[in-house]
């Protein structure tokens, strides 16, 4: 059977969030098991519930969608978040995904659009609707991967890590010993490092790696 996916709805909207709770009871492969109205009230709760992915609106009081996915992240990095928001400008999509959200899709998109993306992250996966997907692969294939020693500002500290260990040929479960943490979250990182990076394979991701001096396999001997 598939794996029934736990999901917090996080939007100040309640007649938004209603629809989705309707939209959501239609297929057996979700279990609401929160909703917030505020970013606040987001973070607490995927504390309390350990939600498998939070949709998350952007705009909302006390704190805002972008701050609230940053949180929840670092403190649950096996919680994907879905950004479920009408604000399609590159600042807000490249905003949310600095902080972590794993897929963007904008609240116009047909209800099996959204059933889908849902599935994708909750699954490792990424989602992000075809203009936003595009205007992502022009943004980070303009960054120079030589230009620093800070090769990709794009990535977090622990993705960083991980990325090192896919550049030295290290499969998910010897990086998970290497940091220890979990098989699921090497998972989510590793998603987490395609989507940034805009490449579609380890292959490729340890490619980048490499021309930007990451690799070496005597950072972390046994």
């Amino acid at each position: 059977m598939t794996e029934v996916l736990r999901v917090l709805i996080a939007d100040d909207h309640p007649v938004f969030r209603g629809g989705l709770r309707a939209l959501l009871s239609t297929d057996t492969g979700f279990d609401v098991v929160a909703e917030a109205a505020g970013g606040t009230e987001a973070v607490q709760l995927a504390a309390a519930t350990r939600p498998d992915v939070v949709l998350m609106d952007l705009h909302m009081p006390d704190l805002d969608g972008v701050a609230a996915t940053a949180q929840i992240v670092r403190e649950n990095p096996e919680t994907a978040v879905l950004v479920l928001t009408m604000f399609d400008d590159d600042d807000s999509v490249f905003a949310a995904m600095r902080a972590g959200a794993r897929g963007y899709v904008l609240k116009g998109t047909n209800q099996a659009h959204i059933l889908h993306a849902i599935h994708a992250v909750g699954s490792g996966g990424a989602a992000f609707g075809p203009a936003i997907a595009r205007r992502m692969l022009e943004h980070f294939n303009r960054a120079s991967p030589r230009a620093s020693g800070t090769a990709f500002p794009q990535l977090t500290e622990r993705e960083v890590e991980v990325l090192d260990l896919i550049a030295q040929g290290q499969s998910n479960q010897r990086i998970a010993l290497r940091l220890s943490i979990s098989e699921k979250t090497v998972r989510n990182h590793v998603s987490n490092i395609f989507t940034k990076l805009a490449v579609t394979d380890r292959t490729e991701a340890a490619l980048r790696a490499r021309e930007a001096g990451l690799g070496t396999a005597a950072k972390y001997e046994i």
